[in-house]
């Protein structure tokens, strides 16, 4: 018996917004390479460029330094559209500015399916998650809402960006109250690959190899979840429909 039942297929566009490059490379862009490799269509948001994720690095050099790696990782998913919203990494303040941004990005890009990371305190028991995870988490769960109501943010209509009630799902990856799982057999060498074009920033992380490091979370992460969804490697979410 397993706990996780399999990730919805019905669906043709996705989208995944994060707080920061990377984000989406530390488990959720091995399911992004199936579904790219399937034909369905995947576009990312990232709220911040990342600028303070390198201590050794100031912002405005690390900022353009983290894009380009993030370009470079998503495109070995298969996701050639990448945007960045220039909201202050580390600050992110969840609100209305924010849900704004984000309304904005889900109506001009009307995706079924919405990817983004864990907004709950913990990633496990005594692993803290950031402020920045936790307020764009939050907040991409308003915005779905938002995006699909004429009269919240009414302005974005006079410049043509229409309604969109059409998300069905938001699939938070690193929940500890995962419901949700994507088998990654096929994919996980890809994903790894994705990771590992942040480069820059593995290194300030670790003193292993990049590669040692970026083979080893991610296999043993896809491991651990392939156990409960019944595959040897996979990629769990917790799904909220809409």
């Amino acid at each position: 018996m397993t706990d996780l039942l399999a990730m919805p297929t019905d669906w043709t566009k996705a989208l995944a917004i994060v707080a920061h490059p990377d984000d989406m490379e530390y488990g959720a862009a091995a399911a992004v390479a199936g579904w790219t490799a399937a034909g369905r269509e995947v576009a990312y948001l990232m709220v911040t460029r990342g600028e303070a994720g390198i201590d050794t690095i100031p912002p405005e050099e690390c900022a353009p330094l983290r894009e380009a790696e993030q370009i470079a990782s998503a495109a070995v998913v298969g996701v050639d559209q990448v945007e960045f919203l220039d909201h202050r990494d580390g600050v992110i303040e969840a609100g209305t500015r924010l849900r704004r941004d984000l309304a904005a990005a889900i109506r001009r890009h009307r995706p079924e399916l919405i990817i983004t990371l864990n907004r709950r305190e913990y990633f496990q028991p005594g692993h803290w998650n950031s402020a920045d995870h936790r307020a764009v988490g939050e907040s991409v769960l308003d915005a779905a809402a938002d995006a699909g109501n004429r009269w919240i943010f009414p302005e974005q209509i006079e410049q043509g960006l229409e309604p969109w009630p059409g998300v069905k799902w938001v699939a938070l990856n690193g929940s500890p109250q995962s419901t949700h799982a994507v088998d990654v057999g096929e994919t996980l060498e890809t994903g790894i690959a994705s990771l590992l074009k942040h480069r820059t920033y593995i290194e300030v992380l670790t003193d292993q190899d990049p590669e040692d490091y970026a083979r080893g979370f991610l296999t043993d992460f896809a491991a651990m979840t392939g156990e409960r969804f019944g595959t040897e490697y996979a990629t769990a979410f917790e799904l909220i429909s809409f």
